[in-house]
């Protein structure tokens, strides 16, 4: 056997539910009695199509032959390459729980899928400690957390290391959505495995951008930080593998990956990192010093969102695209605007390396102060871009908005008001609301 046979006979092992689901019941996670360990025999198969969408067919692994879809399935779906095996993007790439009673109780209050309006499924855990563990893992890559760790990095710690996360972050996570919609591999299948969290799960799996947000921003951290301020080289050797493992393992667990997707979602994040971090500094005083950099800015992340909408059809990872590159894009400009200003100006380089200030009553008192008041504001900013975009765009484009849902489908909808709103809420983070602090005296 070939060096390449080998290689695929590995990859396809990797890629195999059944271990994902083995790791499931090795951290006390398993399917109600109810619902059956196998798949369903034809006759079921046929009679749950027209309800499933059909999932269980369009789940082969990557290589099986592609067929023909049944009428009906192609709702909000992008038909996935010929011979590759993809489920079409926009529909479950595994069933939610069965139907019928089930005695074991709901594992979780993760959100539901946007798309399909589909919970997690009904699940025995007998392991909580695990659970909310790795529930935390999850979080680290969702929106809740990146709201508040850019910010906090920006307002309290250091701004120069906050604009430079997101400038990988939104590098690694934009390649990652993309190289998804490439390829599109589905989901880990549903029997065996039990799906604890559904609100990705209309997107595809390979390669795991949460294994890949998880890689990137510790390591990023430790390299923009470290000789920059004044701490043990041990702290970051301890919280890159905590932080990646946690994360990574963590979508194993909620069945939302394979380990395949994990360790490709790894490698591709080093590759990315090695390749493009010595540019993150050339990027960062672009963004701050050059002229026209807003114009180039937001030119170039429109255009790389209006190129990862062709990519294929809607579904939650078009929107979240256009979130991170409307992001970058805002705090980018913001910082630009915060430079020239003079309102946020960069310690010299004759001050490094920084010592860590004496934590005080006022020094954290005016970090929470600043959270709290920030975080205000950038709520209120994305909420009143949201309640003006969706509309407009749907006024501009001649799109019905009696059901936001069914509107946001559409590119013309959604990537204006993903890209505009979050725009706006990463101007504010680096320029509205540090303008504020200076005003009122705890910048």
């Amino acid at each position: 056997m070939s060096l390449r046979q080998r290689l695929a006979q590995l990859a396809g092992c990797l890629q195999e539910p059944q271990k994902v689901a083995r790791f499931q019941r090795l951290c006390g996670v398993e399917a109600p009695p109810s619902r059956p360990a196998a798949g369903p025999s034809a006759a079921e198969e046929e009679a749950e199509a027209p309800l499933a969408g059909d999932a269980r067919r369009r789940e082969r692994q990557p290589g099986a032959p592609g067929g023909p879809q049944p009428p009906g399935s192609d709702r909000n779906q992008c038909p996935a390459k010929p011979g590759d095996g993809g489920a079409p993007n926009g529909v479950r790439n595994a069933l939610a729980s069965e139907l019928g009673p089930a005695p074991a109780r709901r594992a979780a209050g993760l959100r539901r899928n946007s798309l399909t309006g589909e919970e997690g499924e009904l699940a025995h855990v007998s392991n909580w400690p695990l659970y909310y563990l790795f529930c935390l893992g999850t979080e680290l890559g969702n929106e809740l957390f990146y709201i508040l760790f850019f910010p906090f990095w920006i307002w309290n710690l250091d701004a120069l290391v906050g604009r430079r996360l997101v400038v990988i972050w939104v590098l690694v996570m934009y390649l990652g959505q993309c190289t998804k919609d490439i390829i599109r591999w589905p989901r880990p299948a549903s029997p065996p495995v039990v799906k604890l969290e559904v609100f990705y799960n209309s997107e595809y799996s390979m390669p795991s951008t949460h294994a890949m947000s998880g890689t990137a921003i510790p390591i990023a951290m430790v390299l923009l930080t470290y000789g920059r301020w004044q701490y043990p080289l041990i702290y970051g050797l301890i919280l890159v593998p905590c932080w990646c493992s946690l994360v990574c393992l963590s979508r194993i667990y909620m069945g939302m990956h394979s380990i395949l997707d994990i360790i490709a979602g790894f490698l591709y994040t080093i590759l990315i990192l090695v390749v493009f971090y010595p540019f993150v500094d050339l990027i960062d005083n672009f963004n701050q010093t050059h002229r026209y950099a807003p114009l180039f800015i937001i030119g170039l992340h429109l255009a790389l969102g209006i190129f990862s909408f062709t990519l294929d059809t809607w579904s939650t990872s078009r929107g979240d695209t256009a979130e991170i590159l409307g992001s970058g894009a805002g705090i980018a400009c913001g910082s630009h605007v915060t430079y020239n200003m003079g309102l946020m100006l960069d310690p010299s380089l004759d001050m490094l390396p920084l010592a860590t200030p004496p934590i005080t009553v006022t020094l954290f008192g005016k970090a929470i102060l600043r959270i709290l008041i920030g975080m205000v504001f950038v709520l209120i900013v994305r909420d009143i871009m949201k309640r003006i975009t969706i509309p407009l765009a749907c006024k501009v484009f001649s799109i019905p908005c009696d059901d936001v849902r069914n509107a946001r489908q559409h590119m013309e909808v959604e990537l204006p008001y993903r890209y505009i709103t979050y725009g706006m809420v990463g101007f504010s983070i680096t320029f509205l609301i540090p303008y504020i602090f200076s005003f009122i005296g705890i910048s």
